[in-house]
């Protein structure tokens, strides 16, 4: 089959993987390859066990792989090949150095850079579609440009606004798609080609285009106003506590205020993910760095927020449970960071669990896609833990239950099966607000909600 255009994706993971799978889908008359160095992440997507769970993945990807879409580990034969490289690797936050637990880690970023530079034989246009510090782009142009040869790389910046657990509802039909690039004629080509692409399936009106550097900077605005909405409703749950308000009573009347609107406040033990803290710090490091010390401490407190409310919840289970935690069962009900997804990374389950170990109690984790990367993320941690998949054995001579994800199955599980299978007295502590409070103490459970007034028999 002749193709109009080879795309590339350079990283295959949460990102490259679904966005790709769905251009593929959308435009079968484009061929999409995506290359990684993990040979093991390829296998598992030329395989029927996908390397990551995303509702709707599978028959996208059953649909389309070997027809247009296709998983490598051949990156140089692929650069070469390719007209459109999106470059999805990961830029965790930097931990050495200058900018150490703040700034971005673009040694993988700028390995491509360099890799792409090398292997190319014609022109290309390269995407962005990984979180980047403003004018990155720039620095990728620098790169590809110091090439002794006459191939021209434009630089195009499209950030990637998908939530993880509905990340294929939203490539499908999602609130904007944002392309951003220079201002010169080769730049405004290049931005037409890839919104050609994305118009086989988004309208028009929903494909944004700016300069490159407003399309880098909104990627970290966007998830820093999110995660703030988050710490704010978060930070109020102490106070209901303490006031015997009720704060999913509170986030109602406040989140009906059309100024205000109802997402992103539910109260929660904390938010967690993969972008939300990595992209909070990485502004404050570049306000720090233009010496805006008062905004990147304004930003600072969102993620200070989040650290108080983890601490907070393993505190009042300490309060409730008379003191000490030493020698007690609590099973973590989740341990993904939201529901419907594997992902682990920055679960507040991680922060809670190696807290719980440290006031020596003994864990059980139950989650129905996390519980290898559970594995994984409490691996060497010096304390007695244990991984069940049912919740219901998992939950069989505890002494307590804390909800970490708000998995849709935890809210339907038969809790008078689990009380009597308990150690007393019994106590839930439900850090997602998902469960039936006063059915719960009905049953005979101690229940401490999140930002509500606990229900105890003592």
């Amino acid at each position: 089959m002749t193709f109009k255009k080879t795309i590339l994706c350079i990283g295959a993971g949460y990102v490259g993987g679904p966005t790709m799978a769905l251009i593929a889908y959308k435009c079968p008359q484009y061929k999409v390859t995506v290359v990684d160095i993990d040979p093991k992440r390829i296998a598992k997507w030329n395989s029927d066990n996908l390397p990551i769970y995303e509702p709707g993945l599978d028959e996208i990807v059953k649909a389309t792989r070997d027809r247009n879409l296709f998983f490598s580990t051949e990156i140089e034969r692929e650069i070469k090949e390719s007209d459109i490289i999106f470059v999805s690797v990961n830029t965790p936050t930097k931990m050495f150095g200058a900018g150490s637990g703040m700034a971005a880690d673009l040694q993988y970023w700028e390995k491509t850079a360099r890799q792409i530079r090398k292997y190319a034989e014609s022109h290309k246009i390269i995407v962005e579609k990984s979180t980047l510090p403003v004018k990155t782009a720039l620095a990728m142009e620098r790169i590809l440009s110091s090439a002794e040869n006459d191939i021209h790389f434009e630089v195009l910046s499209n950030p990637e606004f998908l939530a993880e657990g509905t990340a294929i509802k939203d490539l499908e039909d999602p609130d904007r798609v944002l392309i951003g690039s220079r201002e010169t004629p080769s730049g405004l080509k290049a931005r037409d080609e890839l919104v050609e692409i994305y118009a086989n399936w988004v309208p028009r009106e929903r494909i944004i285009t700016s300069n490159v550097w407003s399309s880098e900077l909104s990627k970290l605005v966007a998830n820093a106003f999110l995660a703030q909405r988050i710490s704010s409703i978060n930070s109020i749950t102490a106070l209901c506590e303490k006031t015997d308000a009720n704060i999913m009573e509170v986030a109602r009347a406040v989140g009906m205020d059309s100024r205000v609107g109802s997402k992103f406040l539910n109260a929660s033990v904390g938010f967690g993910g993969s972008c939300f803290k990595k992209d909070i710090l990485n502004l404050v490091y570049l306000c720090r760095h233009y010496g805006l010390d008062e905004v990147a401490d304004y930003w600072e407190g969102v993620v200070r927020i989040n650290d108080y409310q983890k601490e907070r919840f393993i505190l009042n289970m300490l309060s409730a449970m008379f003191n000490t935690l030493a020698g007690k069962k609590i099973c973590l009900f989740g341990f993904s960071y939201k529901a419907n997804t594997g992902d682990t990374r920055e679960s507040p389950a991680i922060f809670i669990a190696r807290r719980l170990i440290e006031e020596k109690a003994e864990l059980v984790i139950t989650d129905p896609k996390a519980l290898n990367n559970a594995m994984i993320d409490l691996n060497g941690v010096d304390g007695k833990i244990s991984y069940v998949e049912d919740p219901y054995k998992a939950s069989a001579n505890c002494d307590a239950i804390a909800v970490m994800t708000e998995w849709e199955i935890y809210a339907n599980l038969d809790f008078e099966k689990i009380y009597k299978s308990m150690a007393k007295p019994a106590f839930i502590f439900d850090g997602r607000n998902i469960l039936d409070h006063k059915r719960l103490y009905e049953i005979g459970f101690n229940v401490f909600p999140i930002g509500k007034p606990a229900l105890t028999h003592f």
